[in-house]
């Protein structure tokens, strides 16, 4: 309390002082306070500071006693200038005490002046007392009964009415019993002889108490005098010799018993758990407690506190033993109970890139489906005013880091989450963990609160100062292991350490002075280390966790009363809405915290039309002096990384998705949010964005390399392969447990894309037990890198404005061509070395089998892709049937069919002249040599014609494997495996053009992507490996 703060009160109180003389009662009251909050020199000093103000302003007090107006005008100024000065520095509480002091300074005297009657109101004013509340104050402290004073804010205390006579004797006798008082507001205890009564302060919340009565009484040591007025606060306890102590938490629970809301009793017997390979959990823990209370789990580090919260509130199940509300079990009747529990955990859950405002209206908008928008608004304004939030309503939340708001404005938001939803039942984790000591105060007082309420608040706390764990009304205490190891009221628990570890001043609880505790004996008690031979603490404890265990059954667990309680579950409001209702909630919350960070924004929006400058101006080659997309040699590596930057876009925008999101999704999940509608926002979110990023890339990308008609195509191809990293961006942000493990993978992610893609290393040069070079190895197959590349190569070369016009008939040529220079030759080489082989009797020779399976194969092969007269001898090809004859009626056919395909070949090259001739008489001979310049691409054209090949025809045990301008040939497996830069492909007994089908192959993938995001597959299986690895080890 500051000197100005003391020069003004002892004004106040020399102000109010007997117009006549100070009185020596009137002083003891000025004594008593000043040494209440001052050492006994300070005391003294102000003491005679107040009997100076005494008898400098007797002179105006004596006008006023002649009745002189101006007088009295003047006191009252001066009163309300002294209270006006009080009032910037004394917070409410200091404000309660003044007036309380000043009202027994008045009345000790036991009369009441008009003045001082004046002088009071003034003073109520001035310090912004309620009305109420100070009428209730002056009658509570100037009369001895309560007869105008509202009954819901009275308490008696007094001995059972059969014995109320004998024991009052004239102080109040059973005649002169109120009866406006209800039974509900008297508690009766036999051993006090006498009555406490107590009035509440609501601004406060605080008691005042009066006692009438012979027993000895004591109030935080201090002996109580019958008739004082007492300042109940807090952690104050009154006790006595005859009587069980009487805690301010007995209070404030009796009082609010009748206003409270349905009664809920939490109850857990013979709760127990272990994890695997440990002795670690919890052991044995039985409780039963009723709303309205404030109850902290203390403990040191890796006892099990937040284990017993993950139990308590069903996160996991016990091995043993139930939690029950009202008679429910939570494990077992979850549908019942949803509502019911609130869970504040230790981290923030908020968006920090959401104003404070919009995170409690989209939490509101998930947990009231049935609420209207005009109710959700309101509910979301009760909760700001009531946790102080409405000043920072329309700020950015931030990060701890990048601080928007202060960290106990983040705490106080975190709890308006769940307060919002008016839990019966609240956990709350590590409540003032990085909070400063008066942050930290102001939220213990908000949860406080909650429970005068009618909640029921239960806090795992580290490390309490003196004024919060004066908060609690009930105290858990766990030593490692998990063994329970007190129950009780905190104030009690520092007493009962001390007794059991036979202290010699255990039953001294705090400071007698000022009254604080220090909570760290408790647990400098329990960890005590026995000290060896040389005076040096050793690491074994004068009492092991077990040991205090036995201590806690014998003297605690068996005094523990249960509370049984079958009833109905309290209502709540609580109603999530459809899945399809979470997607749009999901959706807009996602898209306005991501439109809200401006940098984010501004990056993604500028990444894809950068790169893709950088990419098509560093790719532009320029032979001459003039740019022409037929002579740029680039135009496959462009393809390549266009591919790349979609990949490397997709999963970098994505990597962070729900990581950044994995506790508000632990919540989620609590309150049984859909994560399924989750994902589908996120997936939307992210889709769109790529459809824009892609766009854009396609847009710069083509504009600078002068790629005409394909932009369509090119975004289609980008889009969904930008779609499909998402996902797999998705899938590592759930899985993985880190950021910075996330971007460690993609590196693992992306660089076998580029490997196997097939044009760093082309297929056929693998390793040759991941190849058998008839098809794209399934290496390959499994690499979205290869279809995105292939489809965008394929329909460049394919579809372009030009070689569109010819594609069909040179692939017909192509063909046409590789059969009747290349393949039937070869046939008829293996034909004739099986006749050399007959003829020297080697039937058996691998390679004459080999021949003939060859022969066999391509011949059948040849007969269902083209439309061939069947070869009646097929089948006689085989070892056992081979013959002379045979042999010239397969030679005769293979001559039949080159010269078939030979026509074939005449014919197509036709119909390419025809073609050519119509367009050079459209456009003139210049206009198509320049639509070939500005759409055909030559060096794309040698990768997919595969010119650079000499080989033009690999052989395998069975097969001819064509090499020869893959772009012109049809693949023929039944279920779409192809060749690289096959132009269509054969699925289900027709062709599918290339583009179509490797869109739909990425398109699978990604719905596959999805459903072991869905399923959270990654993070189950490294769940599942790391368990396996541990339990080795173990």
């Amino acid at each position: 309390m500051s000197e100005s703060i003391l020069n003004a009160l002892m004004q106040l109180f020399a102000l109010i002082a007997n117009t006549s003389q100070v009185t020596a009662k009137g002083k003891k009251v000025v004594d008593a306070f000043l040494r209440q909050h001052l050492s006994r020199r300070l005391a003294t000093e102000y003491l005679d500071l107040f009997e100076n103000y005494a008898d400098f302003f007797n002179r105006d007090i004596s006008a006023y006693a002649n009745q002189e107006e101006s007088g009295r005008v003047a006191l009252i100024e001066y009163v309300q200038k002294i209270c006006t000065q009080l009032r910037k520095e004394l917070p409410q509480a200091d404000r309660i005490t003044v007036f309380i002091k000043l009202l027994e300074y008045i009345i000790e005297d036991n009369k009441i002046t008009a003045l001082e009657k004046d002088v009071v109101d003034t003073i109520a004013t001035c310090f912004n007392i309620d009305e109420q509340e100070a009428q209730n104050i002056e009658y509570f402290i100037f009369h001895n009964d309560c007869e105008e004073i509202d009954p819901a804010h009275l308490l008696i205390i007094e001995s059972h009415p059969k014995i109320r006579e004998d024991v009052l004797e004239g102080l109040w006798v059973e005649e002169n019993m109120p009866e406006w008082l209800e039974d509900s507001h008297k508690l009766y205890n036999e051993n006090i002889a006498g009555r406490l009564t107590f009035l509440y302060i609501p601004s406060t919340g605080n008691f005042v108490m009066r006692y009438y009565g012979k027993t000895e009484l004591y109030h935080d040591g201090t002996a109580i005098i019958p008739g004082k007025a007492y300042l109940i606060e807090v952690g104050s306890i009154i006790k006595g010799t005859s009587i069980t102590p009487i805690y301010f938490s007995d209070l404030t629970g009796w009082l609010f018993k009748s206003k409270n809301r349905q009664k809920i009793v939490f109850t857990a017997e013979n709760l127990e758990y272990s994890f695997r390979n440990s002795t670690n959990g919890i052991k044995n823990f039985c409780f039963s407690e009723e709303s309205g209370q404030l109850i902290g789990i203390m403990g040191g580090s890796g006892v099990g506190k937040s284990t017993l919260l993950n139990l308590l509130t069903g996160k996991l199940s016990p091995k043993s033993g139930r939690v029950l509300i009202n008679g429910y079990d939570i494990h077992i009747d979850k549908r019942s109970v949803e509502g019911i529990i609130g869970y504040v955990p230790q981290d923030d859950l908020l968006f920090e890139d959401l104003t404070v405002y919009q995170n409690l209206y989209y939490n509101a908008k998930l947990c009231f489906s049935n609420f209207t928008e005009f109710k959700i608004r309101q509910t979301v304004k009760r909760v700001l005013d009531d946790l102080d939030l409405w000043d920072i309503r329309n700020l950015r939340v931030g990060s701890p880091l990048n601080k928007m708001i202060s960290g106990g404005q983040r705490k106080r938001l975190n709890f308006g989450l769940e307060l919002m939803r008016e839990p019966s039942i609240l956990f709350v984790d590590e409540p003032t963990s990085g909070l400063s000591s008066s942050d930290s105060v102001m939220v213990m007082n908000l949860l406080k609160q909650q429970a005068n309420n009618g909640r029921l608040v239960i806090v795992n706390i580290h490390q309490p100062s003196s004024k919060v764990f004066k908060l609690f009304d009930k105290l858990w205490i766990l030593d490692k292991g998990g063994y329970p190891i007190y129950q009780g009221n905190p104030i009690d628990a520092i007493v009962y350490f001390k007794t059991m570890s036979t202290q010699v001043n255990a039953s001294e609880s705090g400071c007698f002075q000022c009254g604080s505790i220090n909570p760290d004996q408790i647990l400098e008690i329990v960890e005590a280390r026995v000290v060896d031979e040389n005076g040096k603490h050793t690491n074994v404890r004068q009492k092991s966790p077990d040991e205090w265990n036995t201590l806690y059954n014998k003297n605690l667990q068996n005094k523990l009363k249960s509370k049984d309680h079958k009833d109905i579950l309290p209502k709540n409001f609580f109603n999530i809405p459809n899945i399809e209702v979470q997607f749009k909630i999901f959706t807009i919350r996602n898209i306005l915290s991501k439109i809200s960070n401006k940098q984010y924004v501004f990056i993604n929006l500028i990444e894809a039309p950068l790169l893709a400058f950088i990419l098509a101006y560093f790719t532009k080659y320029i032979p001459g002096n003039e740019y022409i997309l037929a002579d740029n040699k680039n135009l496959p590596a462009y393809l390549f990384m266009s591919v790349v930057v979609s990949l490397f876009i997709g999963l970098t925008v994505s990597a962070e998705e729900i990581i950044s999101d994995r506790k508000i999704l632990e919540r989620e999940s609590f309150l049984n949010l859909s994560r399924f509608s989750y994902l589908n926002a996120k997936v939307f979110y992210l889709f769109a964005l790529s459809a824009i990023q892609m766009l854009i890339f396609v847009l710069i990308g083509n504009y600078v390399l002068e790629i005409k008609g394909m932009t369509l195509v090119y975004w289609l191809i980008l889009f969904s392969t930008s779609c499909l990293a998402n996902m797999m961006g998705l899938n590592i942000s759930s899985g993985l447990n880190s950021i910075v493990s996330i971007y460690i993978s993609i590196p693992f992610i992306l660089v076998p894309q580029l490997l196997l893609s097939g044009t760093i290393v082309q297929f056929d040069n693998l390793h040759p037990s991941l190849t058998q070079k008839v098809y794209v190895p399934i290496v390959g197959d499994v690499m979205a890198s290869r279809w995105a590349f292939e489809a965008l190569a394929v329909e460049q070369f394919q579809d372009n404005r030009f070689e569109k016009l010819f594609f069909d008939q040179e692939r017909v040529m192509s063909e046409s061509y590789f059969r009747t220079a290349f393949l039937i030759p070869r046939l008829q080489y293996k034909l004739e070395e099986c006749n050399r082989l007959e003829e020297e009797g080697k039937k058996n020779d691998p390679q004459f089998t080999s021949n003939l399976k060859i022969i066999f194969n391509e011949i059948q092969i040849l007969q269902k892709s083209t439309q061939l007269p069947p070869f009646d001898n097929i089948k006689k090809l085989n070892p056992a049937d081979f013959n002379n004859q045979i042999s010239e009626e397969t030679n005769g056919y293979l001559r039949f069919i080159k010269a078939l395909f030979s026509d074939i070949s005449s014919t197509a090259g036709q119909k390419k002249d025809n073609t050519y001739r119509k367009l050079v008489d459209s456009l003139s001979a210049k206009g198509v040599y320049t639509l070939k310049q500005q759409n055909y691409n030559k060096a794309l054209a040698d990768w997919v014609l595969n010119t650079n090949e000499v080989t033009k025809y690999l052989e395998t045990d069975t097969r001819i494997v064509q090499k020869h301008e893959p772009i012109f040939m049809l693949p023929n497996h039944p279920w779409g495996r192809a060749h690289f830069y096959a132009p269509m492909k054969y699925f289900n007994g027709q062709y599918v053009k290339t583009l179509w089908f490797n869109l739909a192959i990425i398109w699978f993938f990604s719905l596959l992507l999805f459903v072991t995001l869905q399923a959270d597959l990654l993070r189950r299986i490294i769940t599942y490996f790391g368990r396996q690895i541990a339990e080795k080890r173990a």
